[in-house]
């Protein structure tokens, strides 16, 4: 009977665990921590990071929660940031752990201006987004949500000639596990304010809405993640042409003949101007 109450509770507990998922507990930008609020209440600081009511996953791409999470509640404060800027999200477990429920499938970050106003009011549904990251199955057979699984915070990098302005990134763990099947993957998304300051001049040559990027059946999202398939196709646009693009350069404008008579005026030879 012991053994049968030590086997039901490690049972119990394990599904608690699976079941609960998990949220974003804390972004890092250029070293600089962000503590979020829990999805249960009980803390309430003004936090660049959008709350959600539920650490459950999103599913079917058709829901409104698809963009920033469940219920997503906009942040209170915006994190600082520039152009080339590393961001860290450390996700959790429901229980506020480390270790992350999950091992099989990609990561994916997007960002999205928040213009004419500013993210503390900007509503998500409405943002234009782009994608600057996407990381999925690796050369050793593992995948990149691996990571989360072994207790990692995620790392990204703006782009380097990114426009200043107020952006809301946007980070997403899709869990392919239950994927064979339609409306098996699982969406975890998760947003958070930045203020990129700077002059470059770089935007997006194209941007998608979410939902309405993905389909239920899209080739990376209707997926079987243990089948012979090695090449994962990754749903949502390409990565935007923003992450290759160095940043602008400024060229000083040069007067020649100012140029020439200064020279003129600074070079002698014996007494005598070249």
């Amino acid at each position: 009977m012991r053994l049968f109450s030590a086997v039901f509770l490690s049972f119990f507990n394990y599904v608690s665990f699976v079941s609960g998922h998990g949220y974003v507990a804390s972004i890092t930008v250029d070293g600089k921590q962000y503590i979020g609020n829990t999805p249960y209440g009980g803390n309430s600081v003004p936090s660049p990071i959008r709350a959600i009511t539920a650490v459950e996953p999103v599913k079917g791409t058709a829901n409104l929660d698809i963009s920033c999470g469940h219920g997503a509640q906009n942040g209170a404060a915006l994190a600082d940031a520039s152009p080339g800027s590393t961001v860290s999200f450390k996700w959790v477990n429901s229980s506020g752990g480390d270790q992350w429920p999950h091992s099989v499938g990609p990561l994916m970050t997007y960002m999205a201006s928040c213009a004419p106003g500013g993210c503390v009011t900007f509503n998500s549904l409405s943002a234009q987004w782009f994608k600057i990251q996407q990381s999925g199955l690796r050369a050793d057979g593992t995948w990149a949500m691996q990571d989360l699984r072994d207790g990692l915070p995620v790392t990204v990098s703006l782009p380097p000639n990114i426009a200043p302005g107020e952006y809301l990134i946007r980070h997403e763990i899709l869990a392919l596990h239950s994927a064979q099947s339609i409306g098996g993957a699982e969406f975890y998304p998760s947003c958070a304010q930045l203020r990129v300051e700077g002059a470059q001049t770089g935007v997006p040559s194209s941007t998608v809405s979410l939902p309405g990027a993905y389909s239920d059946t899209d080739p990376g999202i209707l997926f079987d993640p243990y089948g012979t398939t090695r090449d994962y196709p990754f749903p949502g646009p390409p990565v935007s042409q923003l992450v290759n693009e160095p940043p602008a350069v400024k060229v000083a404008v040069v007067d020649d003949d100012a140029a020439i008579d200064s020279l003129d005026e600074d070079v002698a030879v014996d007494g005598g101007t070249l």
